[in-house]
């Protein structure tokens, strides 16, 4: 059963001193952010650090966030679960350090919202077992926002969407206001029969109670279902030979001449799904854009995971926002001004892709094509 109520918290560890963290997942589309600038604005979230992820070349969530400061870190060398996990601990070090510095006030808790492609497995066995982050950090639990709109289609598609349900401590089902009650009622029983023992609570335009997120005591992967613990077990296996190998490489090195290799991390991601950002260097007619992008769903749709950005569009001031999952264009709205950071202070449009067997080239001749819109590549850092 769904449910609009906070679950009751667990009592408080208060012999555990270490800095509660909180992991926010859930696929790509599913509101993350949206909840996240809601969090932002509750007294709850005084003290928190938050690190934001996210897959591509040029970083979004980031400025669309309302309240960014010194507190606000963002990990965009790739996906948190892939290339950037060292850059987790470095992040999550460099915030302890810099409290204890007194550089930063007191750090209270940390929120970690992942990319939408992030399994969330090897995030959980980061905090849990990297040494200098388990002895100063504790997982205080794994939300997982689920798209009340797109989940059945997700679900059965994507390997990263199954786990991320199925690591949760409590399940988010959001877009509640989009959706109608047999939709509702067909996600509730899909996600209840991977993660039965999570509390679901419905969402609409991402308000949502701290309660709900915070406080869902240490995580404990025996009670969810055998896999998750067969995950986490692959993880640390993964973990120790890539260690020996490490330690091992010098004296190979000396005996062999040559270098050794360590373990090829698995593959986590479809090898299919690519990203890309195309930049319109030119203000965007809105009509012809609107047009071009409509027919570029209607056609593609199946193989668009996610589309997000800012456009300039003439006439227009401020940065308008546009998102898209799969053939649902979501409502613009705007940013209060463009940001003056890198890339979008030079104010041109750009949109990052993340598809599935829909190249770069087919997406930049829909758009010249149908509304004249001219785009360019991003160049790859």
């Amino acid at each position: 059963m769904s449910s609009t109520t906070p679950p009751s918290a667990p009592p408080p560890a208060s012999h555990d001193h270490r800095i509660p963290v909180t992991i926010l997942t859930g696929f790509l589309g599913a509101g993350k952010t949206t909840l996240l600038n809601h969090l932002l604005k509750q007294p709850q979230m005084a003290g928190a650090a938050v690190l934001i992820n996210e897959f591509g070349e040029v970083g979004v969530d980031h400025h669309l966030v309302e309240q960014v400061d010194e507190s606000v870190v963002l990990l965009d060398s790739g996906c948190i679960c892939c290339s950037v996990q060292g850059d987790l601990v470095k992040a999550l070090k460099g915030i302890f350090m810099r409290a204890l510095r007194k550089e930063i006030p007191p750090v209270t808790r940390v929120l970690i919202e992942t990319t939408g492609l992030a399994d969330p497995v090897p995030v959980v066995h980061t905090v849990m077992e990297e040494p200098f982050i388990a002895e100063r950090y504790r997982c205080d639990g794994v939300i997982t926002a689920v798209d009340a709109t797109h989940a059945i289609t997700q679900l059965g598609d994507n390997r990263e969407a199954v786990r991320q349900v199925a690591m949760a401590d409590r399940l988010l089902i959001t877009k509640c206001d989009l959706a109608d009650t047999a939709t509702l009622a067909e996600v509730a029983a899909r996600i209840a029969t991977l993660n039965p023992g999570a509390q679901q609570v419905e969402i609409s335009h991402g308000s949502i109670d701290p309660d709900v997120v915070f406080g869902c005591g240490l995580y404990d992967p025996g009670a969810k279902s055998p896999d998750v613990a067969a995950w986490l077990g692959e993880e640390r296996v993964r973990h120790q030979q890539a260690r020996k190998a490490a330690l091992a490489a010098p004296l190979a090195w000396r005996k062999s001449g040559q270098p050794i290799v360590a373990p090829t991390a698995p593959a986590r991601h479809d090898a299919n799904v690519t990203s890309y950002v195309l930049t319109f260097p030119e203000p965007l007619n809105w009509f012809a854009f609107s047009d071009a992008l409509g027919l570029l769903l209607q056609v593609y749709g199946e193989r668009v995971l996610r589309i997000k950005g800012l456009l300039n569009v003439a006439g227009d001031p401020l940065p308008r926002i546009v998102q898209c999952v799969q053939h649902s264009i979501y409502q613009p709205t705007s940013l209060p001004a463009w940001p003056d950071q890198p890339p979008y202070d030079d104010r041109k449009s750009r949109l990052v892709f993340i598809v599935r067997e829909l190249p770069r080239t087919a997406v930049v001749e829909l758009f010249y094509s149908i509304g004249g819109v001219e785009a360019e590549a991003e160049p790859s850092a």
